[in-house]
């Protein structure tokens, strides 16, 4: 049996020399390296196209995605909200990156959608290394990406941010492939509606970390596609699984959240 799951694990771990990239790399003279740019320009919604499960891709179904006073709101009070059912939704910018690392600024406001799942109360992220999202389904809940989940606080619980969650990939931490869905950071909690600051930094698919106030609270490797996710299937080609680079997208789960800034600088590969 020993045996058995450690040549899983090797099949798992094992990638051809050519990794997966979900999408082209931009006009780099756009971002030089080593500077920030902002994603988000304050004003509106260029350069973003959401995808709502349910819905064709560029439909903003109920204006989920809205800027209003120089900020980038998730909100559910436009019509067809009556309940939550299921729309999670990812606003995703029109490039893709490998390398970088990219800052957010972000705060939880207000009440859950009604009918949005107790586990998405105050919960919102941002994926990284993301799919096109034009080879979504149109039912599909999650792109297939790699989660830095934001959580807010209930005002008196421990509740750690910037955690990672994996829809349809694995990663490879201390050495371990990890099949589990999600794993804590060891942040703080922050309750409130006070603004928070995440910071990623992705070299690749080398290793990718996860910064609160400065100091790393998770860090990971080796990012790669899940042969047991059926939406992760689709995008396998050959012996290749681990991905170094794809879309960027904000997430709406029921909660509404506000983004201030979304800036990237893009890193040395």
């Amino acid at each position: 049996m020993k045996t058995f799951v450690l040549s899983l694990l090797l099949a798992l771990t094992c990638v051809h020399s050519s990794a997966v990239v979900f999408a082209a790399e931009p006009n780099r003279e756009d971002y030089p390296k080593g500077e920030w740019v902002s994603l988000f320009n304050g004003k509106d919604l260029t350069g973003w196209t959401p995808k709502i499960r349910h819905c064709e891709v560029g439909e903003n179904f109920g204006n989920t995605y809205r800027v209003e006073d120089g900020i980038l709101k998730v909100r559910y009070d436009g019509g067809g909200y009556e309940k939550f059912d299921e729309r999670f939704g990812h606003l995703f910018f029109k490039d893709t990156f490998s390398s970088y690392r990219l800052r957010i600024e972000y705060r939880f406001v207000d009440e859950q959608c009604p009918g949005g799942p107790g586990w998405a109360t105050r919960n919102s992220g941002v994926m990284v290394h993301g799919q096109d999202p034009k080879t979504m389904t149109k039912d599909q809940d999650f792109p297939v990406s790699i989660e830095v989940q934001f959580l807010g606080g209930n005002g008196k619980d421990p509740r750690t941010t910037s955690n990672l969650c994996t829809p349809g990939t694995n990663v490879v931490m201390n050495g371990e492939l990890k099949l589990q869905h999600c794993i804590s950071s060891s942040s703080k909690t922050y309750h409130g509606e006070q603004w928070v600051v995440s910071e990623t930094e992705v070299h690749n698919s080398e290793i990718i970390k996860h910064l609160l106030d400065g100091e790393v609270v998770l860090e990971y490797q080796k990012p790669q596609l899940d042969k047991r996710d059926e939406n992760a299937k689709k995008l396998i080609k050959g012996d290749d699984l681990l991905i170094t680079g794809g879309t960027i997208s904000l997430q709406s789960e029921s909660h509404p959240i506000d983004f201030r800034k979304v800036e990237i600088m893009v890193l040395e590969e």
